[in-house]
């Protein structure tokens, strides 16, 4: 088997060997002057063109710098990249590529070095696409004039870039508050700031200043800082159908990327008001974020929506029964489906009757493609009093995600509800 591998590998080199060996054979034995004439041409061509390849990528000095290896859709990723040529000889058209599989990257050109001189350019890419990428190493590869031969080497590693999803802003996005006690506060203690003080301790290296409490520090004669708790404010758990047989549409304009965005937005909304957010989804995988605050809470929700991907094949009702425990009376669930099984909607059901708040985000799959219809399912929302929008395809979510009302009849639009 390595024999053929390397046979297979140096397929040209054999057959221009066997055209050599046959020239020299065919002249000797028939005397034809032309017969030498290209013996010669040959035995002295053939190892000028192999050793001119393989110079022209010998001791090259390449290096890559990329300035991101993270950015979100609508960014530009920048890499610069940089090839020296420490030789007096010139090194004439190299083709240099910078591995990657990222959408639109445009990281190739064809250079010419003198002796002693350097190369540089910076390629920008625009991120159109969230996702995980890979990107190196950098090929430099050359041939010769008569294509017979063809030298690659590699500089640098392999790294990855990760691209978030887009997010808009919705100021106006509104879901109902969660059951939260009338008196008194949550004692859970958070190392955010929050109006709610409930003590002091000892300073300790890394507390900021502005949490020093001077009147305890006076009195005991140590640096005293002040401890806080979290705000009477309610969980929110965002829980995203990656159900495959859901999906409808494709690209940009499907249910998967509008489910991806909302979720996204729905996140950075309630994080800025300071909020506990956690994420729930299953699609490749069962993914679980717990609820956190705080801008690393955000990242996390972002790296996560970024490899998400509409292959699951738990339907939405089953996630809600079997994770429902996770949700309690404080806690604000906002779902985000195309899903038109009616069955999710008796989950969501029993989320209410444990206390736990609703609010569902209703992707209208017929438009984005499907020939079914999420008619049956807006209508059983409607009935049951739960909070919701419809989405459709080519809405402006900042519009689209904003409370216009309780649930009102439309005749030729099927129903219209709230943010509907």
């Amino acid at each position: 088997m390595q024999l053929l591998g390397w046979i297979n590998r140096n397929r040209l080199i054999l057959l221009l060997g066997f055209f050599v060996v046959l020239s020299w054979t065919l002249a000797f034995a028939t005397g034809f002057w032309l017969l030498f004439r290209l013996a010669y041409v040959l035995a002295i061509a053939v190892p000028l063109c192999y050793l001119w390849a393989r110079f022209n990528v010998s001791g090259l000095q390449v290096e890559v710098t990329r300035t991101v290896d993270r950015g979100q859709v609508g960014q530009f990723a920048e890499e610069l990249i940089v090839v020296r040529n420490p030789s007096w000889l010139p090194r004439i058209l190299l083709e240099v590529e910078d591995s990657s599989d990222l959408p639109g990257a445009k990281t190739r050109r064809v250079i010419s070095l003198g002796g002693r001189r350097r190369f540089s350019w910076k390629a920008q890419t625009l991120l159109t696409r969230r996702g995980v990428y890979n990107v190196g190493p950098v090929r430099v590869s050359s041939s010769d004039p008569f294509g017979l031969f063809r030298r690659t080497k590699e500089y640098g590693g392999k790294g990855q870039i990760i691209v978030y999803p887009p997010f808009i802003d919705l100021p106006h996005f509104t879901v109902p508050p969660a059951s939260l006690p009338g008196e008194g506060r949550f004692r859970k203690r958070t190392h955010y700031v929050t109006p709610n003080a409930s003590g002091v301790r000892e300073y300790a290296w890394g507390d900021s200043y502005n949490r020093i409490h001077w009147r305890s520090t006076a009195r005991t004669g140590k640096l005293m800082v002040k401890t806080f708790e979290l705000d009477p404010a309610s969980d929110i758990w965002i829980v995203l159908d990656l159900e495959r047989r859901a999906q409808a549409g494709s690209g940009d304009e499907s249910t998967e990327e509008y489910g991806v965005k909302i979720a996204a937005s729905v996140a950075r909304y309630f994080l800025n008001a300071n909020r506990n957010v956690g994420l729930l989804a299953f699609g490749d995988r069962l993914d679980i974020i717990e609820t956190e605050r705080g801008g690393q809470q955000m990242t996390r929700i972002l790296e996560s929506l970024a490899m998400a991907r509409a292959t699951g094949d738990a339907p939405v009702g089953n996630l809600l029964s079997v994770e429902g425990k996770r949700f309690g009376r404080h806690t604000t669930v906002v779902l985000i489906t195309p899903s038109t099984d009616e069955a999710w909607v008796t989950s969501l059901l029993m989320l209410t009757q444990r206390g736990v708040k609703v609010a569902a985000v209703l992707l209208e799959a017929s438009t984005f493609g499907s020939k079914d219809t999420s008619l049956m399912v807006a209508a059983q929302l409607a009935a049951a009093d739960i909070w919701s929008y419809i989405v459709k395809q080519g809405d402006d979510l900042t519009n689209t995600l904003a409370p216009t009302g309780e649930w009102e009849p439309v005749a030729t639009d099927g129903l219209k509800g709230k943010g509907g």
